[in-house]
């Protein structure tokens, strides 16, 4: 791929300035000739996160190639500094998920007149014609998914016809995921609000009203506590949507806080995603209903796929391109499967598979 020609000085003077970044790994590493990899990552604060990153960085390593992997914390500037970093060191392939996916354009534009390319990873960049490729899990069906938890909890599925009291949360509205989330689990409920089988009774919903900046779990804690103050005094509260394993363990914070979680007043039925370590044991506890697992080695293994593919000059493997559009382009994609995980198949869904192990969890 064509580069720009860089004097030794200012590699030397930017490499320092990367490594000095705010999440730094420890700057690039593995001595493979395939090709050189960076990889962008949002935050070390969720362990989803972590593992993305490992489960890159070890798969890349393994087949030979170069990686250097960081961390922005959440700070848009220096996701922003260390990807300009990353393009100064000469990487080839860029492997980026976006703090905020329409803040990165300027910098995706260096990238493209380095020949460099450009894989979103798992949360689609926007606003820029310089992203090259997306890798995700099918996030609309992960709506859905959460959903039809919910339902399953509430027994409609089984015949159950309410009326019942359910609350509304969802992602945060700077990552355009969260929009999919959102829709692809009205598109389940919202038949069921209509009809007067579910009553969101504080009257909150969409995406400018219940989203969930940064994704905090003390962001929704607060407003759950807010919620129960003001429109469960008096009522139960039998279900919550929440679309990440952080959230719901902060609404399910609140929800002890007045008293649920008890013989009298039975958990809520509440949904999650990432089948985060803490979420599994809360399920196990018989708290959080249900989360949505996402294996992200499978997701790294078809980032991999594609950067072989990149770098070889063959086709890049997608298998959705009608459907992502960052308002510039449909960015073609590569979307991943999905399992529905609750305390009837946590064990065989993330122990049998080597997602974890048992001894982590604590099993009543």
């Amino acid at each position: 791929m064509v580069k720009r020609v860089l004097s030794l000085v200012m590699v030397v003077v930017m490499a320092s300035i990367v490594l000095s970044g705010c999440g730094d790994t420890g700057g690039s590493s593995g001595g493979g000739d395939a090709g050189f990899i960076g990889i962008s990552m949002p935050t070390q604060s969720s362990p989803r996160w972590i593992a993305d990153g490992a489960n890159l960085v070890a798969q890349l390593e393994g087949l030979g190639f170069r990686t250097i992997l960081q961390y922005g914390e959440d700070v848009v500037a220096d996701q922003i500094s260390q990807i300009e970093g990353m393009i100064v060191q000469g990487v080839d392939v860029l492997v980026i998920a976006a703090i905020d996916g329409s803040a990165l354009g300027p910098v995706l534009a260096q990238a493209a007149n380095d020949g460099i390319t450009v894989i979103a990873y798992d949360r689609l960049i926007m606003d820029s014609p310089n992203v090259s490729y997306y890798t995700t899990f099918d996030n609309f069906a992960v709506g859905a998914m959460q959903a039809n938890s919910l339902l399953i909890g509430l027994g409609i599925h089984d015949g159950a016809t309410g009326p019942f009291n359910i609350e509304l949360f969802g992602g945060s509205p700077d990552d355009n995921n969260a929009f999919f989330f959102y829709n692809g689990a009205m598109s389940v409920l919202q038949p069921l609000i209509n009809n007067g089988t579910l009553v969101v009774r504080s009257g909150q919903m969409g995406m400018d009203v219940v989203g969930t900046l940064g994704w905090a779990a003390e962001r929704a804690q607060s407003r759950m506590e807010d919620l129960l103050a003001a429109h469960y005094a008096d009522a139960r509260v039998d279900a919550v949507l929440s679309p990440y394993d952080g959230l719901s363990l902060g609404i399910i914070s609140a929800l002890r806080g007045v008293g649920y979680g008890t013989p009298g007043q039975p958990w809520p039925v509440v949904s999650g995603q990432d089948a985060t370590e803490p979420s599994v044991q809360s399920i196990i506890n018989g708290e959080q209903f249900a989360t949505v697992f996402k294996d992200t080695r499978d997701l790294a293994a078809a980032t991999v796929r594609m950067i072989q593919a990149i770098m070889a000059g063959e086709t890049v493997p997608v298998n959705n391109t009608t459907e992502y559009h960052n308002n510039v382009m449909y960015v073609p994609s590569y979307l991943l499967d999905i399992v529905h995980v609750d305390i009837n198949n946590w064990y065989e869904a993330l122990i049998l598979t080597g997602y974890y192990t048992a001894g982590m969890f604590n099993v009543p």
